[in-house]
Order: C-alpha cells, then structure tokens, then sequence
C-alpha cells in the first residue's frame, strides 16, 4: 500500500466519514457499555467516568494508529467485552474487582501484542468455540426487548418500531433510530422538561483495583478472550482485505497499551474496530486509497467530543423509564449476535461442542467462582477435544 501523497489535512469527505463512523461507533453501543458498567458495581458517576473512559481511549488510539500507519486504522470499545459485562454478577469486590478484571484484560491484550506466542494461545481457541461464548453472552441481552412488549410496552413499541421501520430503509440507521426513540420516550415520560442539573463536561474518577483470582479468571480472561478472538483478530483481516498491510503485534499492543492506562477509570477495553474500519477504508471513505487514514483520525476526534460530554448522555440515560436502556442495548446487539450464532454453529465437526458451549454460557451459572463463560469454553472444548479423538 503506496503511501499518502504530500498534501495534507483531511478532505471533507475524510470528514464526513469520520462523523458517519463516530455516529455508527457510538449510538449503537453505548447503552450497552453503560448496562454493562451498571452490572458489574458502577454507580452512575463511576459509569458517566467510564463511557467517558472508553471514548476518549479509543479517539487516542484511533487517532494515534490511523497516524503512525498512514492506514485507516479504527478502533472502539469492545461491544462484547461490555456484553459480558452486562450478563455478569458484581463480584465479591464490586467495581473495583471488575476495574481489576479490566487492567488484566488490558496486560494481556498488551502481552499479546509484544509476544507473539500468546497471541498465537488465543488463536487456537477454536473459533466456533469463541463465537459460540459471546452468543450465549448475547443471548440474554436479546431477549430484553421482546420482554419489554410486556412488561414495559410504552417503552418497546416505539424503540422496536424505530428500529425496524429505519432498518428496513437503510440498515445503518437502524440503532440510531432507536436510540432518538429512547430519548422521545424518556422526554415524553419527563413532559419534555428533563430534570438535568450538575456538571455537563465528563471528569475522571479513578477506582482503585481490587484483584483476586475471581477478578482474574471470572472477568479477566474472559474479557480478553472474547476481545481478542471477536474484535482484535477480524479486525487486522478486514484492513488486509482492503489491501493494506498493518502489523498485529504494534497495534494490539498499542489498544492494550491505552486500555491499561485507562482501566482504572472504568474502561472495560479498548480494542481494533472490524465493522467501523472497513467503512473507513472502503473507496466511500476516499478515492484515494493512501488517504482513507484522515477518514480514522477524524473518527477519533468525534469520538473524543462524545466523550468529553458522555457524563451528560449518561444523565440522560438515568432519567430513562425503566427497561428503556435493556430495550436499546438488545437491538443494538441483535445483528451481533446473529452473526455469532451463526458463525458457531456452521461447521458440523464443531457444532456439538459450540452448542455446549453456547447453552452453559447462556445458563449464568456460577461454580467454584468462576462465571458462565469460563465454563461454557471448558465445557465445550472438552466435548471438541474428545469428539475430535474419536474421529
């Protein structure tokens, strides 16, 4: 991949891009890393000082990489690591055992980059098996807006409404759709005159860690996992389809790098984007291939604005009627889940074990203190391992 030409600056289609891919990046998945937050401890400042978190390290690394590659690298928070979140227990240490969760998540997101051996470790978990976890993640957070046309119908009917009416008109708007949904509802609920006061620029609030082997095996490893075999790996796919030629191990250590330093703050992980980057470096993003980079770094920048005032979408949010923000995180989640059910179930070999896999970790259980996940993996890698043997 040629490099860019001498002229500099962004064009303004580079600009609109980046909004389009802010837009897409941050109204289909904050309501989830605010539930996700919201479930594993946070209180409301800690989850506002968190969305804030996440933001503004994925603009730095979004920005920074996008930079130093000349390469439309994109980066996000990592949708399934918050859904895991979401379909979490606090732990025994609250969010401070979860904080710890996520800088150990962000170590070996780092260990990854810096040692390729590891990263390899992750790759060979089998990728029916990975998919197969973030689905029985996933699934749960599904069925909350159909729940919803229940026990919350003024709520669902119009957000599902949105959504599937915008959706069918262009796919992309769908989420933001719903989310304009979620706001009238919550203005309707209010009589259009929200009851918003206090600080409207985010501040940081640091927690102090807590670490235990719950921490570690529960939420840690998962986190990684489900990160790295989900986000991290397609992503360096997507861009290589594109034509360009970045390097795994420089970034994953870079998305970990910024996700430890932010971790204390309530980041659950930073990691390389798969669907925002390829609207980055398709010919939509610039003509020019060698500057399609300018259409990332002015993602960065728009996500950063929204993570400078995410403490005020976050005071929205808490005036929302109840089930408002389980109904948008399920549509904002249902293509992804769709696509990992499938993606696990396709190849017969695998199928038995992924659907183990699948149901142990939508089940929630919880032995020996270590969460549905853990198990579902174990689980479904030992019915892998022993149906391969006999084969």
């Amino acid at each position: 991949m040629a490099r860019p030409s001498a002229r500099p600056g962004p064009d303004l289609q580079n600009v609109t891009t980046g909004a389009m891919v802010a837009i897409v990046g941050v109204f289909s998945s904050f309501p989830i890393v605010l539930q996700g937050l919201t479930a594993v401890g946070a209180n409301p400042e800690q989850a506002g000082a968190g969305l804030a978190a996440a933001a503004i390290s994925m603009a730095i690394a979004g920005i920074v990489l996008a930079w130093w590659r000349r390469e439309p690298v994109s980066c996000a928070w990592s949708t399934p690591a918050v859904a895991l979140l979401a379909a979490s227990q606090p732990l025994a240490d609250g969010f401070a055992g979860a904080v710890a969760a996520f800088i150990v998540a962000g170590g070996l997101i780092t260990l990854a980059g810096l040692w390729p051996a590891l990263a390899r470790l992750v790759t060979s978990v089998p990728t029916a098996l990975a998919q197969a976890m973030l689905a029985g993640v996933l699934a749960g957070l599904c069925m909350a807006p159909f729940r919803g046309l229940v026990e919350a119908p003024e709520v669902a009917v119009p957000i599902l409404l949105c959504w599937f009416l915008l959706g069918r008109v262009k796919r992309i708007l769908a989420v933001p759709a719903a989310v304009l949904a979620a706001l009238g509802v919550t203005l309707w609920a209010h009589d259009f005159a929200l009851p918003l006061s206090g600080v409207w620029m985010s501040h940081p609030v640091w927690v102090t860690p807590v670490f235990s082997p719950e921490a570690v095996l529960s939420l840690g490893i998962p986190l990684f996992i489900v990160t790295m075999a989900t986000q991290n790996i397609p992503a360096v796919a997507v861009l290589r389809s594109f034509g360009y030629t970045p390097p795994p191990g420089p970034l994953l250590a870079g998305v970990g790098g910024i996700s430890l330093l932010t971790a204390p703050f309530g980041n659950p992980a930073t990691c390389l984007a798969a669907i925002t980057a390829s609207m980055c470096a398709n010919a939509d993003s610039h003509p020019d291939p060698a500057r399609r980079y300018w259409s990332a770094v002015m993602a960065g920048v728009f996500y950063a604005l929204f993570g400078l005032f995410a403490v005020a979408v976050t005071a929205v949010a808490a005036l929302a009627p109840p089930m408002t923000l389980q109904v948008l995180a399920g549509v904002a989640l249902l293509p992804v889940f769709a696509a990992s059910a499938s993606g696990a179930l396709q190849a017969e070999e695998s199928r038995e074990g992924a659907a183990v896999t699948f149901l142990v970790t939508a089940s929630g259980i919880t032995l020996w203190g270590l969460g549905a996940a853990v198990w579902g993996l174990a689980l479904g890698g030992l019915v892998l391992a022993t149906r391969s043997r006999k084969r």
